[in-house]
């Protein structure tokens, strides 16, 4: 099988980035105008626009948590499609693939979508709602999308979409 090298540098970012949002650490925030207030109970201050918050153009991570001491599942995908999946099962072990051509096309469009931007943290002033709920986290290059698998809340639709292909098309779940 080939060595997933590549992956690790985005890996350890990503996962740094998004472990601090999930377990109570701030992130350094805008000098445009101030942080934008994150999760509630996470510390979370967004950036802005080129901040540290975002993934290149056309990558993607997806960081899953079940409350606050669940374990961390990570899914980082690259604009080619090559994915690698970290505890996705959370069985522990770390799986890599390639996603077809139609989902790579189809995630490509979703990234480049200008809607996705309206649907940030930091635009939507996401607040968590929900004790032991999944929080899923996508790291775009527009930035950090957050939702929860709570009754009554409303996903972003262009982020949501990018959740469900990216849980269908790999390891990832879409619930707890």
């Amino acid at each position: 099988m080939p060595s997933a090298s590549w992956l690790r540098p985005v890996r350890v970012s990503v996962a740094a980035l998004l472990a601090a949002a999930l377990a109570g650490c701030a992130l350094p925030g805008s000098a445009d105008d101030g942080p934008a207030p994150g999760p509630a109970g996470t510390g979370l201050s967004q950036p802005g626009p080129g901040g540290a918050a975002t993934a290149g153009k056309g990558e993607v991570s997806l960081l899953q948590r079940v409350g606050t001491d669940g374990p961390l599942r990570t899914l980082n995908v690259e604009p080619d499609g090559r994915w690698e999946c970290v505890d996705c099962a959370g069985d522990g072990v770390t799986s890599t693939g390639v996603l077809g051509p139609e989902h790579v096309a189809r995630l490509q469009e979703l990234l480049a979508d200008p809607g996705l931007a309206k649907e940030t943290d930091q635009v939507r002033r996401y607040q968590v709602t929900c004790i032991d709920a999944l929080t899923s986290s996508l790291l775009t290059s527009t930035g950090l999308v957050t939702s929860q698998d709570c009754p009554g809340e409303e996903h972003p639709p262009i982020a949501n979409e990018i959740l469900l292909l990216l849980t269908q098309a790999t390891p990832a779940e879409m619930t707890a």
